[in-house]
């Protein structure tokens, strides 16, 4: 696989590295961050195309010759799966003339036909047929250019890079958190995308932090803790981990949030309390589907996953969710939602769907209108980062992560 080149050093001090040691510790990203073309270039180069990312869960495309065409800034990813089973993602680009060889959002097909000149290529990205050339051609060195994939606990995963980040750690971690609630399993009820007019950073950073849920979302926390004084939380916390363990379900919470230096990928998972009372993430805190992976009852708890600096994970014992954050241009991304529930699950039967979305469809666009509401603050010539408060930590360390990301080629 051929990807684009990291840019030399140079002698002089880059514009980019001068910011980045100007930063000041404790406090926000300064504007240039994220109205800045070239900084979005290089977090195109150094995060995105480092990094590792997830699509979706495998049951998008559970049949061989299906396929989905995803998005990410200037690159088309075609994701596929072969007559075998097995699972792949190519660039969606003709080793000819660099044609778009996918036309179609999603379907299924056993070949990719090229629209200009007729190259054609199987769904695992191999060239079967190049019309008029010569007999010395060679197929074999002109199939699609593929990307790495990673399948774990039914999540897909992705990374452009050349040498990708280890990935053994990350799919043992989602094993011993994902696994347990069965995900593997699992099948997509539901999914939506949230286009924002905001640059890809302040909509992550919206959601690691939970200082904002207060007053942004009363639904959110009418049935979550988190915003409660520490020793609350950890007297919640207790009780939810003691009816874990009676239920026989060990679940590792585990930091290994770190940059790529060593070449890992940084992965936390952790958990936290809901209300007294309270099951899962509804409306009410009643349950909203039925029960999955090893759970043979409610908890009261949750466990949540933050990877690879994109893709947020957030376990219910009755359903989970995908958190994917796409950028699009330095001043718009996407947030694209995936609920999951059970793989036997029928709606209608076994769950209502619009019960189902309702918290987090509620808190999400919520979320779409504070971060355009801060973009649009962002973007004057007059903002000032200011400190990040105690209830922000997710947010500090994420902000020090990226800072690390973007100084090292």
């Amino acid at each position: 696989m051929t990807v684009v080149p990291f840019p030399q050093a140079s002698s002089e001090i880059d514009p980019i590295d001068g910011l980045v040691a100007s930063h000041r510790p404790g406090y926000g990203l300064a504007r240039a961050f994220y109205k800045d073309p070239a900084i979005y270039d290089r977090d195109m180069e150094r995060v995105f195309r480092r990094h590792w990312h997830c699509l979706g869960h495998a049951n998008i495309i559970p049949n061989p010759g299906d396929f989905e065409l995803f998005k990410i800034d200037s690159e088309a990813v075609i994701l596929s799966r072969a007559e075998d089973g097995t699972i792949h993602a190519m660039l969606n680009v003709c080793r000819h003339r660099g044609a778009e060889v996918c036309t179609k959002p999603k379907g299924n097909a056993k070949f990719f036909v090229c629209p200009y000149h007729a190259w054609t290529y199987s769904n695992d990205g191999s060239l079967r047929a190049a019309r008029l050339m010569p007999k010395d051609f060679d197929r074999s060195a002109h199939g699609l250019k593929k990307l790495h994939v990673r399948v774990a606990e039914g999540l897909v995963f992705i990374c452009l890079a050349e040498k990708p980040l280890d990935f053994e750690p990350i799919a043992e971690q989602l094993r011993t958190s994902c696994g347990q609630y069965g995900w593997a399993d699992a099948k997509v009820a539901y999914r939506q995308t949230y286009p924002v007019a905001a640059n890809w950073k302040l909509a992550v950073e919206n959601y690691v932090e939970c200082y904002h849920c207060g007053p942004a979302h009363p639904e959110y926390s009418k049935t979550h803790a988190l915003e409660q004084p520490l020793h609350m939380i950890e007297k919640l916390n207790a009780a939810m981990e003691e009816r874990t363990c009676a239920l026989g379900i060990e679940i590792v919470s585990a930091d290994n949030w770190q940059t790529s230096a060593k070449g890992q990928e940084a992965i936390h998972s952790f958990r936290y309390a809901l209300y007294d009372g309270v099951s899962s993430g509804s409306e009410d805190g009643s349950p909203v589907a039925p029960l999955m992976g090893r759970f043979t009852d409610y908890d009261g708890g949750v466990t949540s996953i933050h990877l690879g600096g994109t893709t947020f994970l957030v376990c219910y014992p009755d359903h989970g969710m995908i958190y994917r954050f796409i950028p699009k241009t330095v001043d718009t991304c996407e947030m694209e939602l995936i609920w999951l529930v059970r793989g036997d699950a029928e709606e209608g039967r076994d769950y209502d769907l619009e019960k189902l979305i309702w918290l987090w469809k509620v808190t999400t666009e919520e979320d779409k209108k504070i971060i355009e509401h801060t973009a649009h603050g962002v973007a004057s010539r007059y903002f000032e980062p200011g400190p990040i408060a105690p209830m922000e930590h997710n947010e500090l360390r994420y902000i020090g992560w990226y800072l690390d990301e973007i100084s090292r080629p």
